[in-house]
C-alpha cells in the first residue's frame, strides 16, 4: 500500500484474504500486534476517496452487533451496498462522479402545502420543535393525514437549518417496497430543490451505490427507504421518521434478524434527535411505551379532509348469508351499487393463487408439497401447482396419483378464484388483481396502482399488498374475505396483526369527501364469528380499548412487552437431530432468572426437505437476558452438532 496514504478509521481497505483479496473496513488502529510479524501481511489499497464512516455509524453497527448476538461484520459490511465492495475502484469513482454531476438544484416550483386542521398542525409543530431525544408516537386514523404532518415537519427543520446554515438529513422508513414511489412522488414534488435518495432491495446495485453515496456524503437531504434504510451513513441526520411503525416488515428475517424500527429508535437516541413512529394501530410495544410515558403520544382523531369520514363497518354472516363463490349476496349487492354509481370497491384477501390445495374426494388425496410440511397452492392460469415456502412447481396432475380419480376439486379460494367468480358475476366489470403474482415484474405494482388512481379499474383485488399506505379516492367500499383464520392461530400476534391489518384496509375506504348523490363508504367484513370481541372493537374503529384490553392480557400471560424473549432455532436433515441440540443447549449452562422451554418442532416443520425445531428463552430483565445470551452464545459454538442454529432476539413469530 502506498506508504503516503494514511489509515482512518471508517475508511474501507483492500486486503489479502488467503489465496484472493478482499474488501474491509478498519475498525481500529494499532501500532503493535499480538500475532507474529512474519504472519502480518501488508494491505492492498485504501478507498480514501471515499469518506470515512463516521464514528456514529460504527457505533450503530456495533450495537446492533452486540444486541442481536452476531458477529460485528455481519453487520457493518452487508449494510454496505454491494458495488461498494467491489474489488476494483471503477464502480465507486464512476458514482462519485455522477453524483458530483447531478447535485445541482431543480428550478421546478414547489407543490403547495395543504392548510393542516389543528390536530396536524399542533403535531408538525412539535416535531419539529422537539429538543434532543425526542420518540413521539404519531397515533392517527386512516386518512388523518400522518403523511402530510411528516411532510411539513420535513420541511420546518430543513428551511431552519438552512437558515442557520447547516445541513441536516431527514430519513423516512416505509415497511414495503411498493410505498416508495408514492411517498417519494410527494417528497419530489413538495422538496425540488433538494436531493431525494432512495434505499430499498428492490433497486439495481449501481443505483443503490449512488443513492447511499449521496446519503452517506450528505448530498441526499432526505432519504426515503424500507428497513435497510436504518443503516444507511448519513452523517448529518436531524429527523427519523417510521411509518406504519407496527408492520412485521421491519423485522428481518433472515441472516441478522434485526428490527429496523427499534435499530431507528436507538440512533434517534445517540444522536440526540426526535425520532416519529406513525400509525393507525400502534404496535402494542410502542403503544404500552406511550401509555407509560417512555413516548409521547400524538393524536390525530379525524380524517384530513373535510366532510371525510371512517367507514361504517358491518359485519356478514356467513351462518345466514351463504356465500357464492365465496361472495355473500349483501357483498355482491354492494359492489353492484358502487358499479352503478362509477364508483370503486376493493375485495381483500390474504391469500393468493387460485385455492389453497387441490384435493380428491374419493380418497381423500390433497396436494402436499413432498419437500415441506405445507400444502402446494393451485395456480390456474399458470396450470402449476406451487409451494409458496420453498418455490418448488409442478404441473397440475390429470387425476389422482393415489387413487386414479380425474375428478379433482379445488378446496378454498385465492385471490384468482375470487378473480374468477367476479368476472362471471360481473362480466362488464374492469377487475385487476394486484398481488405477488400479478406484480412479478419490476414497475409492474406502481403500474397496476397507477391505473386505480386514474380510475381505469372498477373493482380491485389484493392481498396485504393493497391494504395500507394508498389513498384510492374513488373507492367507497372495502369487502374483506375469510379473515376469521386468524382468530384461532397458536401465535398470540395473531389478533393483534389481525386487528390492525382489518383496521388499515378499512382505512383505504372513503378517504375524499362524500359527493352529491355517492355512496357512503362502508366496510364488510364475511364472518362466521359475528359475535367475536375483536371484530366489535373494528366496528367501533376503537383501537384504544383493544389495546388496553390486549395488553392487559400480555400482562397476565407473562408475554412481550413485559418480558423479552430469543428463540434459538435448529435445523438439521432429520428432526431429531435438531431436538437433540436443542436440548443440549437447554442443559449447558445453569440459568437462573431465565426460563428456557422445552425444545418443540416449528409449526412449519419441514421445508425444502430440512426440518426444523426451536427452544423459547425468556427473561423478565432485558439486560439479564443479554448476558445470559453472550455467554450462551460463545458455549453453544463448542457443541458439536450436525444441525445448523441461529438465535434471534425479540422474535416476531413463534
Amino acid at each position: 500500500m502506498d506508504s503516503d496514504v494514511v489509515p482512518v478509521i471508517g475508511l474501507l481497505v483492500l486486503v489479502p484474504f488467503g489465496r484472493r483479496e478482499v474488501i474491509g473496513l478498519i475498525i481500529g488502529i494499532s501500532d503493535s500486534s499480538d500475532f507474529p510479524e512474519e504472519k502480518l501481511k501488508n494491505a492492498v489499497a485504501l478507498r480514501a476517496q471515499l469518506a470515512p464512516l463516521s464514528d456514529h455509524w460504527l457505533a450503530l453497527c456495533a450495537f446492533a452487533a452486540d444486541y442481536y448476538q452476531r458477529p460485528f461484520g455481519e453487520v457493518a459490511l452487508p449494510g454496505l451496498p454491494k458495488n461498494l465492495r467491489a474489488l476494483k475502484p471503477g464502480p465507486l469513482d464512476r458514482a462519485l462522479k455522477k453524483i458530483a454531476r447531478g447535485v445541482a438544484p431543480h428550478d421546478a416550483t414547489p407543490a403547495a402545502m395543504p392548510v393542516l386542521n389543528p390536530a396536524q398542525q399542533e403535531a408538525a409543530d412539535a416535531i419539529a420543535e422537539s429538543a434532543g431525544f425526542a420518540p413521539i408516537l404519531l397515533h392517527g386514523v386512516t386518512g388523518s393525514g400522518k403523511t402530510e404532518v411528516y411532510l411539513q415537519a420535513a420541511h420546518k427543520i430543513l428551511a431552519q437549518d438552512e437558515r442557520q446554515q447547516n445541513l441536516s438529513q431527514i430519513l423516512i422508513l416505509v415497511p414495503e417496497i411498493n410505498l416508495t414511489p408514492q411517498l417519494e412522488n410527494n417528497v419530489r414534488a413538495r422538496f425540488p430543490g433538494v436531493m431525494v435518495a432512495t434505499l430499498h432491495s428492490g433497486l439495481a446495485e449501481g443505483e443503490r451505490m449512488f443513492h447511499w453515496l449521496a446519503a452517506h456524503l450528505g448530498h441526499a437531504r432526505i432519504v426515503l427507504g424500507t428497513r435497510l434504510a436504518v443503516l444507511a451513513s448519513m452523517p448529518h441526520l436531524k429527523l427519523i421518521i417510521i411509518d406504519e411503525e407496527h408492520d412485521p416488515s421491519y423485522k428481518q428475517q433472515e441472516g441478522l434478524r434485526y428490527s429496523a424500527r427499534d435499530l431507528a429508535v436507538w440512533r434517534a437516541r445517540q444522536l440526540g434527535i426526535p425520532v416519529v413512529l406513525g400509525s393507525a394501530t400502534p404496535a402494542l410495544e410502542s403503544w404500552h411505551h406511550s401509555q407509560s410515558g417512555r413516548y409521547r403520544k400524538l393524536e390525530l382523531r379525524q380524517r384530513a379532509v373535510r366532510d371525510a369520514v371512517l367507514p361504517t363497518v358491518r359485519l356478514i354472516d356467513m351462518e345466514r348469508d351463504k356465500p357464492a363463490e365465496g361472495l355473500t349476496s349483501t357483498l355482491l349487492a354492494a359492489l353492484r351499487l358502487r358499479l352503478e354509481r362509477g364508483e370503486q370497491s376493493l375485495l381483500f384477501l390474504n391469500r393468493r393463487g387460485y385455492a389453497p390445495v387441490l384435493n380428491c374426494d374419493a380418497c381423500g388425496w390433497v396436494s402436499n408439497c413432498t419437500r415441506c410440511t405445507s400444502f402446494m397452492v393451485l395456480h390456474k392460469p399458470e396450470h402449476r401447482l406451487r409451494c409458496h415456502h420453498c418455490s418448488l412447481e409442478l404441473r397440475i396432475p390429470k387425476y389422482c396419483p393415489t387413487c386414479g380419480n380425474i375428478d379433482l376439486q379445488p378446496m378454498g379460494r385465492g385471490t384468482q378464484r375470487v378473480e374468477e367468480g367476479l368476472q362471471q358475476f360481473f362480466p362488464q366489470a374492469r377487475i385487476l388483481r394486484i398481488d405477488a403474482d400479478s406484480t412479478r415484474r419490476k414497475g409492474s405494482a406502481q403500474a397496476a396502482f397507477d391505473s386505480v388512481h386514474r380510475g381505469e379499474v372498477d373493482i380491485l383485488i389484493g392481498t396485504q399488498m393493497v391494504a395500507k399506505g394508498h389513498d384510492f379516492k374513488n373507492l367507497t367500499v372495502v369487502g374483506v374475505l375469510n379473515p376469521d383464520t386468524a382468530l384461532f392461530s397458536h401465535d398470540y400476534r395473531a389478533s393483534e396483526r389481525l386487528f390492525a391489518q382489518l383496521m388499515q384496509v378499512a382505512g383505504r375506504a372513503g378517504r375524499a369527501a362524500q359527493r352529491e348523490g355517492g355512496s357512503a363508504s362502508e366496510v364488510l367484513i364475511q364472518t362466521r364469528y359475528p359475535q367475536h370481541p375483536l371484530y366489535g372493537a373494528v366496528m367501533a374503529h376503537d383501537y384504544d380499548r383493544f389495546a388496553g384490553e390486549l395488553l392487559e392480557e400480555r400482562r397476565h400471560a407473562g408475554l412481550p412487552p413485559f418480558i423479552y424473549q430469543a428463540l434459538l432455532r435448529a435445523e438439521a436433515r432429520e428432526l431429531q437431530t435438531a431436538l437433540d441440540f436443542l436440548q443440549l443447549a437447554s442443559e449447558c449452562l445453569p440459568h437462573p432468572g431465565i426460563t428456557i422451554n422445552d425444545p418443540i418442532p416449528m409449526t412449519m416443520t419441514r421445508v425444502a426437505n430440512v426440518d426444523r425445531a426451536q427452544l423459547l428463552v425468556e427473561c423478565a430483565s432485558r439486560p439479564a437476558l443479554q448476558a445470559f445470551l453472550k455467554i450462551w452464545i460463545a458455549t453453544l459454538r463448542q457443541i458439536k452438532t450436525r444441525a445448523r442454529w441461529s438465535l434471534e432476539v425479540d422474535p416476531v413469530d413463534i
